[in-house]
């Protein structure tokens, strides 16, 4: 109760959600003896992925014995998520504390939740020197919170594409400006490119980072990966190669993630071996990216059918997803709810012969789309109905034997689903 007290006053320091500045943030930093300048972090930006190779760097690091801090946005089931010091997360009298230390410094000044929350996470951070930090940057790089690091161990450049266009001016936006304001604020340190969407768009990452004086590791060009047989990936980079397990994630797309936070760390040389890598990719803990869901409520209801949940909600995350559910030989049932702000028609485009296409409003959501709404726009789309609830969709599906009933279109959706199971 008293964190939630403590949350519901920051999110009321600036009238908005997002005002895109730095002053702010270094303002309060500065008050708080400059945090940011006494910790060792690992950046990584881009438009997906970026979370899923957090947690593979961080998994791989805890196999290999370092202490790790962790900073990712947004959160799936509760705030405490984003806080994570010496590899656990804060509980709520401590992120409460935290909080509190850091609202009485900032006296009242207005700034957004997102940066109060960064500034938390730095003031938090530096009293673990030793300690790598994964962060993950926001909405945009070169105007985030967390850009206010003066130096890095690497900053990786996860796959970049069309996502929040509304915070861009009307007449920019598309992938140049994208990129532009995503890697154009590099830190001179490493750089680790992963594969992108398509030569259009690596061309551009590497044109914008042309003049970074970084070390600089692109995908298919030093460093690689391809599937073996018998359940077996393999690695291979100018320092060697790697036959790996396949990792305890689901989708080809968790392997491109998964090369990148390797070729990152044997960039960084960690003295990390082979062994470290082969059980840190076996235990990754990754929320609302192709989670099947084994137990709970909501399992309950679909009995033996697979049940998954994946809160991607842009065109690169629906062709990943989809890539997926192609390769599996069965019915596929989709529940979907999205936020208001995507481009609906082109995310639902890559679903192809669903044998139901059911969509729900998003719980809690004020800026969501209605589900009556979504609807409509898939009113093309054949067998696709409404449902007032997760539950009631869930119901109104009679999957035979060997279906899979899948969730998606918001990582607020997939909160959802995961609070309510």
């Amino acid at each position: 109760m008293k964190l939630q007290k403590v949350v519901n006053r920051l999110q009321k320091l600036h009238p908005k959600e997002i005002d895109l500045s730095l002053d702010r943030i270094i303002n309060l930093c500065k008050k708080l003896d400059n945090p940011q300048d006494k910790i060792k972090a690992i950046s990584v930006v881009g438009t997906n992925g970026k979370n899923s190779t957090i947690q593979a760097c961080f998994t791989i690091l805890k196999s290999a014995g370092f202490n790790c801090n962790v900073y990712t946005s947004p959160h799936i089931q509760k705030i405490n998520e984003r806080f994570v010091y010496n590899n656990k997360e804060l509980n709520d009298d401590e992120l409460a504390s935290l909080f509190e230390t850091i609202e009485e410094a900032n006296s009242n000044e207005p700034i957004t939740f997102f940066e109060i929350l960064t500034a938390c996470y730095f003031y938090e951070a530096a009293k673990y020197p030793e300690n790598i930090n994964l962060i993950e940057t926001g909405l945009f790089h070169r105007f985030d919170a967390t850009n206010i690091l003066k130096n890095n161990l690497a900053s990786i450049v996860t796959s970049i594409s069309l996502d929040h266009l509304d915070w861009l001016p009307k007449d920019k936006r598309n992938v140049e400006k994208i990129v532009f304001e995503k890697t154009s604020a590099l830190l001179n340190s490493n750089i680790i490119v992963a594969k992108q969407r398509d030569i259009e768009t690596s061309n551009l990452i590497k044109k914008t980072i042309s003049d970074n004086k970084s070390q600089k590791f692109f995908f298919n060009e030093d460093f690689s990966y391809s599937e073996g047989e018998n359940g077996f990936f393999y690695y291979e980079d100018k320092f060697g190669g790697l036959k790996l397990p396949s990792p305890n994630v689901l989708g080809q797309f968790q392997l491109e993630n998964i090369s990148s936070a390797i070729a990152t760390l044997r960039a960084l040389k960690l003295n990390i071996y082979d062994d470290h890598f082969k059980q840190g990719i076996q235990n990754i803990k990754n929320i609302a990216r192709l989670q099947e869901i084994t137990s709970g409520k909501l399992k309950d209801l679909v009995k033996n059918n697979t049940l998954l949940v994946d809160g991607s909600h842009n065109e690169d995350g629906s062709i990943a997803l989809n890539n997926y559910l192609n390769s599996l030989n069965c019915n596929k049932h989709i529940i979907i709810g999205m936020m208001a702000n995507k481009e609906h028609e082109k995310y639902i485009s890559y679903f192809k012969g669903l044998s139901s296409l059911i969509t729900i409003d998003i719980p809690n959501q004020p800026n969501s789309i209605s589900g009556k709404e979504l609807k409509e726009k898939f009113k093309n789309i054949n067998n696709t109905s409404y449902a007032d609830s997760i539950e009631n969709a869930i119901k109104t599906i009679k999957p035979n034997q060997g279906d899979i009933i899948l969730i998606t279109g918001s990582l607020y959706l997939a909160g959802e689903v995961l609070n309510i199971n």
